[in-house]
């Protein structure tokens, strides 16, 4: 059976068309938009109106396009930025108008169980032990540890993500040692003290991660990320995105992205693998398993 994932997060909204494989999933079509619903929260919290209208035109445009291509099931699930906008049963409503797809608005322990089964699930080779996975988004951040038999076991969830600090800091282009001397305190002081369970490995999911594969290539650990940082520090974000075929919009919000992988690596303990999958891939799972996620009201 054919399925997708829309998933409208604090930077993108992304379309995952996927069938079941081997216990699996196989991609069909991946499609992504930059909505960056995180920029645009109003300080009351509020998403603005030209922002809730543009994010259900996509949704609808990607639902479209899930349907021809034969998707039988379609989830749309929301994280952390529409989660926590005092308005966000707005955009729910705006998309349920525009095309009959009910939004669920993720809690964040559903949001980092979701992107544990779908990172475990397609690692692709047998994993004994613990196993960490960290997923950073646009405006929150989460590790989990868990086992492939037990499932998620711990997890934190942090109010900080690349479109949030990126934003917060970065104005420079490339950005400057300072602003991202000032991401590292910023992300240095949401870590401190945290005492997180020692995993065998662990696994990178999120627009961050996916994007440092094109950089540096599957394993994030100290040296590879520096080197990533030095890249995007001394050269412009569009020679960046040229080079290595990114959205000029990703390569902008990557340095900081970097950051928190980076301290989530040091704070576990290990190198980080880039995963195949994430949340999309744990909703489709979780779906063809028949367990919806609850929303958040």
């Amino acid at each position: 059976m054919l399925c997708a994932c829309i998933d409208i997060g604090s930077n993108t909204t992304r379309l995952l068309v996927a069938e079941p494989a081997d216990g699996q999933v196989r991609e069909v079509l991946q499609q992504r938009a930059f909505t960056r619903i995180g920029k645009d929260l109003k300080p009351d919290g509020r998403i603005g109106k030209a922002k809730v209208t543009e994010v259900a035109d996509v949704v609808a445009t990607q639902v479209r396009l899930a349907r021809e291509l034969g998707a039988e099931e379609i989830r749309a699930v929301a994280t952390a930025a529409i989660r926590d906008a005092s308005n966000h049963q707005q955009l729910v409503r705006a998309i349920r108008k525009a095309c009959g797809v009910e939004v669920v608005v993720l809690s964040a322990e559903d949001e980092a169980r979701l992107a544990f089964v779908g990172a475990t699930k397609t690692l692709g080779h047998p994993v004994e032990g613990e196993i960490g996975v960290v997923d950073v988004g646009g405006g929150s951040s989460e590790i989990v540890i868990g086992t492939l038999a037990e499932g998620m076991t711990w997890s934190v969830s942090f109010r900080i993500g690349s479109g949030f600090l990126a934003d917060a800091y970065l104005r420079s282009d490339p950005p400057s040692a300072a602003e991202l001397n000032a991401v590292r305190a910023h992300v240095a002081g949401v870590f401190e003290g945290l005492d997180v369970p020692k995993p065998e490995q662990a696994v990178a999911v999120g627009g961050s991660a996916t994007s440092m594969r094109r950089l540096v290539g599957a394993l994030l650990e100290y040296e590879t990320l520096e080197r990533g940082v030095r890249i995007l520090s001394s050269t412009p974000i569009a020679e960046v995105a040229r080079t290595f075929e990114l959205d000029p919009e990703r390569v902008r919000l990557l340095p900081a992205g970097i950051l928190i992988l980076e301290a989530a690596a040091e704070t576990l303990g290990q190198a980080l693998q880039i995963g195949r999958g994430g949340l999309r891939e744990g909703v489709i799972l979780e779906l063809l398993a028949g367990r919806e996620p609850a929303t958040v009201r």
